[in-house]
Formats: C-alpha cells, structure tokens, sequence
C-alpha cells in the first residue's frame, strides 16, 4: 500500500510470515512413523516374495528360522547356513524319478545313489519317494523327514532337483514313465552306456528299486565326494524333527555321559535274518510266518544257529548285556536304545536293564504328546535315533546293518567320535565259550576288547 504525506511517497511491502521451528516432540514423531511404515513395506514384502517364490528371500528366512531353532549344549557341529550356491548349468537328458525302498538309513544311502547318478548323466531328479509299501508301513513323504528346499537348493550347483514332473509328463495326462530296476553294484560305465541311451526314447525314467543300485567302490572320486555332499551336508532333518531331536540330546547330557546303543533286536529283522537264537518255538514259529508273508524276503527257510556262527545275527539283549560288562561300561552308565520295539518287550530286556538300571529310551525321555505325531511313522522315529546316536559319547550297534553304518560315517566326519564296532562272529565264539564255562570272565573282556 502507499502512503501520501506532504508530497513524500512511502511504499510499505507486506513482511512474510515468520517460520515456526518445528519442536523435538513433532521431529521424533514423524521419524518413528517413518521407521514403522518401512519395516512394514519390508515384511509385506518378504512374505509375498515366499509365497510367488520362496528362492526370492532365502537367507532372511533362512536365518529367521535358524535363530528360532539353534539348539543348546549339544555335542554337534552347527553352521550357519551358507548363501545359495550359483545353480549348474548344463542341458537336462530327460527326468529321473526313483522310488526308495527299505527303513531310513537304506533310503538315505540310495538318495545319495541316486543323486549321484543324476549328475553323471545331467539329468533332472524329481525329489524322491520314499517307501510306503514295506514292513514298517511309514506313510511319510520326503518332505516330512528331510527338509525339501535345503535339499534342493544346496545341491543344485550339481544337479537341478524339481519337486514334481513338467505336467505334460505327469500321469494326469496319460503319460507313463518307463519302469525299471537298474541293476546293482553298477559302476558308471552300466549306466553312461545302458540307461542314457534310454534316455532319447523315454524323456522320464523310474528307478522302482533303489537299494544298492551304484557301486561302492571304483567310481571316480568326483562322484564319491558328490555322494558324501549329500549325505553329510544335502539331507538334513525337518525342523521339527531337529527341534525335538536336539531335545532328546539335551536331557541326556544334563544327565551326564551316554552310550547310544542301536539295539537290532526288532521283529522284522529278526523274522528278515531268521535268526532266532533265545527265542520260543511259537516266537520262532511267528518270525518264520512273517518272513514267508514278504515275497521280497527271498531267504525263506534258513538256519538260525549257522546264520548265528556265521556272525549274520544281530546280538540279543543278553548277548548286548554282556558285551558292555566286558568293554568295563560302568553299571550307572546312561544307556540309549536306539531302536523300535524289541521283540519281546520290557521282558526281554530284563537281563540288561538288570545289568545297566539307568537305560532309557525315546518314550520315557519325552512327553507322549511330543510324539505324537510321531507315530506310525517308524522312519521320523528312526531320524530322531538317529541324532542321539550321532550326538552320543559312545555308539554301540550289535549289526552291522544301514544305520550302524551311516552314524558311524557321521561320527567320522564330525571328528571321529568313538564307536565301538564288533566282530560278530569272533563274539558269538566267545560268548559261547564263556557260557559253557571253558573261558573266564577276564579272559572272555580281554578277549573282547581284543577283538573289538
């Protein structure tokens, strides 16, 4: 506006607003408004990217669970799970799917097999499935054992593993993948020159049986170290079974030293080996009806007592009792038994829970409702055997069978923990000796850890 006085102009302009400075009160408010909207964006973010595709965040959710689970005072190696691996590339021949057979440990080991193979023949595994159809009758499903994505994801620097067939391939749609048995003990000469081949004509093969289907020995020595990635580092439990596995672990070392004893003193093996040393003539006669009632049991009529002098027999309790007398275990010893149901019962265990009070098992350690859901399923009962046997300060298996084998290869490669593996035969010679009086007691230890 102007002004007019005598003649002298004066313009007088509109002075602007002063600027309010903003209180601390009203900074910290918009700054922790704009904290909590950003995590949010974050975690909105994280939980659609797992459920379009789970590869997109794997190691937050790794790691997430990881933390949750991390296990206290047990006696096993935990890493922290490494990053994803870059992914192999090479040109598929076609799609392999294997249909394991047998208890855990011998599907494991021809999980091992068949990934192998895979790799050998740049193929695409379809993750495996496990037996339903055996004595144990387990319904389980791969990925109610073994944890599905790790399993896929750290091996796939080797060879690329899908959860289901392409669906043009899938039965739904008429297709039928070509069956067979491969043949066992093969080396890789049998399947580069008799199974790829089969490839160009039939773009899926299923392996039916997969026991012992890859040599042992005399294979190259990447295949080897490929087959041991898989069983030390490629098959680990679910989270579930790790949670309470670690667990059972925990109660046991609270209490102190254990012996983890892989007691094979179980009616299929039994009824399998025909072994029935200390039997009944009606228990004889029960495991002889069981061993006819599997066309894939092929021994049929066979001699317990030859089987038993041949060191083909798992121990009995009493043998088992004596044995851990004779190694100079301690009678206050914690004992394990890593093993299903004993053919028998508490009853046939008398003579060595006479010698060792303080054995133990799984269902006496655990709440009945933490296992559950465990039941009828003799292959998550048989994981969960498994970690204590692998975690124990001593492993005493009385056969030879897959899972003494597999945990005594664990206990190797977590630092060759002590394992106590026993010559059947030579022990069956002087378990009769000293039953018949013709060998001491100290001569028959002295004799045992001998030979031991």
């Amino acid at each position: 506006m102007e002004v007019r006085s005598e003649n002298i102009q004066v313009r007088c302009d509109k002075l602007p607003a002063p600027v309010v400075p903003r209180t601390r009160l009203q900074v910290w408010f918009i700054r922790v408004c704009s904290s909590i909207f950003l995590w949010t964006c974050l975690v909105q973010l994280v939980a659609i990217g797992e459920l379009w595709h789970p590869k997109i965040f794997p190691n937050l959710s790794n790691r997430i669970h990881w933390f949750k689970n991390v296990p206290h005072h047990v006696d096993i190696v935990i890493q922290s799970p490494p990053p994803l691996v870059a992914p192999r590339n090479y040109k598929s021949n076609g799609f392999l799917i294997v249909s394991c057979n047998g208890g855990l440990n011998q599907m494991r080991a021809a999980i091992c097999d068949m990934v192998t193979v895979a790799r050998l023949l740049n193929l695409t595994l379809v993750v495996p499935q496990l037996d339903k159809t055996s004595f144990w009758a387990d319904p389980s499903n791969f990925e109610d054992i073994f944890d599905v994505r790790h399993f896929i994801d750290s091996l796939r620097d080797e060879v690329r593993i899908i959860k289901r067939l392409p669906k043009k391939f899938s039965r739904k749609y008429g297709y039928k993948p070509f069956q067979m048995p491969p043949v066992s003990w093969s080396t890789e000469k049998y399947y580069l020159q008799q199974i790829l081949p089969l490839f160009s004509k039939h773009k899926v093969l299923h392996f039916n049986r997969t026991d012992t289907r890859l040599a042992n020995n005399g294979i190259p020595l990447n295949l080897q170290k490929l087959r041991c990635r898989v069983n030390f580092q490629g098959l680990k439990f679910t989270p579930q079974i790790e949670a309470l596995g670690y667990k059972l672990v925990r109660i046991l070392q609270e209490r102190g030293p254990f012996v983890a004893l892989h007691l094979r003193y179980e009616m299929d093996m039994l009824a399998f080996s025909g072994c029935t040393h200390g039997c009944t003539m009606e228990e004889a006669e029960e495991l002889k009806r069981l061993r006819y009632a599997y066309p894939w049991w092929r021994e049929k009529e066979i001699v317990s007592e030859e089987r038993r002098s041949q060191g083909l027999c798992p121990l009995t309790p009493e043998e088992a009792a004596l044995v851990l007398q004779a190694l100079g275990i301690e009678k206050d010893t914690q004992i394990y038994i890593a093993a299903g149901e004993i053919y028998g019962g508490e009853k046939r265990l008398g003579a060595l829970r006479a010698a060792f009070p303080r054995i133990v098992k799984k269902e006496m350690l655990l709440d009945p409702a933490e296992l559950q859901s465990f039941q009828n399923h003799s292959s998550q009962m048989a994981a969960l055997d498994f970690m204590v046997s692998t975690a124990s300060n001593t492993f005493i298996p009385t056969y030879d069978g897959n899972m003494a084998k597999v945990v005594e290869g664990h206990r190797r490669y977590l630092g060759f923990k002590k394992s106590v593996l026993l010559d059947r035969r030579k022990l069956v010679e002087l378990v009769d000796m000293h039953q018949n009086g013709t060998l001491s007691w100290n001569e028959f230890s002295v004799a045992l850890r001998t030979s031991s």
